[in-house]
């Protein structure tokens, strides 16, 4: 599914093409709609437009994006010459990027560095004047969060210390405590978005640590790109359903649930910690996710 959701957001990006200058006129686009949410945009059609303008729908109010680091939106391109959507992420997942111009293109990058997580943005741009593509278009853009931001939970006195880096790759303490012999659900940052349902496809930053030594086996941190797969395709993690958006959660994951990590002759017989930020959820469609 990633994969084909990175092409359309792709071939989207190659619309989003000249100069960032506003026309003495510029056509009137209006984006409403509540952050998280797919937006309603309403126009004139057929849109006349002579240059590409960029506008800031809302200001974000989370943390500024960084030069050559990950970022994740939600997108929703229009053809502005009849209003038809031509491809969207809020029905299936956010995409992440990384913030460069050789990986963004120059008029995405423009569009979004200074930004802040939590803007919502608006390009619009004419048609480039040949390919199948040559019309008008319409792009909002949503900025999320690459890792969680909700409220601290205090943990079980029991389980392993987290801490965190500051981009926010965690690590934890080995323990020489015996572990639980059941699926413990943790969460240590409590979000405020849309709840994972059952058989979502999700996306997330996560690491996997062995209880005993500490050390991490897996995770989306060393390049600090979310990944995206069904919630499904790792048994244990059905735990997190009814976890809300934003939220931080640890899984300790004792050998007897199945799970491939612990197949492995290193990890065989080992509990296991997850500590995973939940970035957003949806519907399943198509083939489970992969990473990125």
């Amino acid at each position: 599914m990633r994969r084909h959701v990175v092409a359309c957001f792709a071939a989207a990006m190659l619309l989003l093409t000249g100069c960032v200058a506003a026309p003495d006129d510029p056509p009137e686009v209006v984006v409403t709609g509540t952050s998280g949410e797919q937006p309603t945009v309403t126009y004139r059609t057929p849109l006349a437009v002579s240059e590409t303008i960029t506008q800031e729908v809302w200001p974000g109010t989370g943390p500024e994006l960084v030069e050559g680091s990950p970022v994740l939106v939600d997108f929703w391109l229009e053809n502005a010459t009849d209003a038809s959507v031509v491809t969207e992420s809020y029905s299936t997942n956010p995409t992440p990027r990384v913030l460069t111009a050789e990986d963004l293109g120059k008029d995405l990058y423009e569009m979004l560095r200074g930004q802040r997580v939590g803007a919502r943005l608006v390009q619009v741009s004419p048609a480039p004047g040949s390919g199948a593509a040559n019309y008008p278009t319409v792009t909002v853009i949503d900025v999320l969060n690459t890792r969680a931001d909700g409220e601290p939970v205090a943990p079980r006195e029991d389980l392993p210390a987290v801490t965190l880096a500051e981009n926010g790759a965690p690590s934890i303490a080995p323990s020489a405590t015996e572990p639980p012999s059941d699926l413990v659900v943790q969460p240590l940052l409590r979000g405020t978005g849309q709840q994972v349902a059952e058989g979502d496809t999700i996306t997330v930053q996560y690491t996997g640590f062995s209880w005993t030594s500490g050390e991490p086996f897996d995770t989306s941190w060393t390049n600090g790109v979310p990944w995206t797969f069904r919630l499904d395709s790792v048994p244990a993690w059905s735990a997190l359903v009814e976890q809300p958006v934003g939220s931080q959660v640890m899984l300790v994951v004792p050998p007897s649930y199945p799970m491939r990590a612990t197949e492995s002759e290193e990890l065989a017989g080992q509990t296991i910690v997850f500590v995973i930020d939940i970035l957003a959820t949806g519907p399943a469609s198509g083939s489970g996710g992969t990473g990125g």
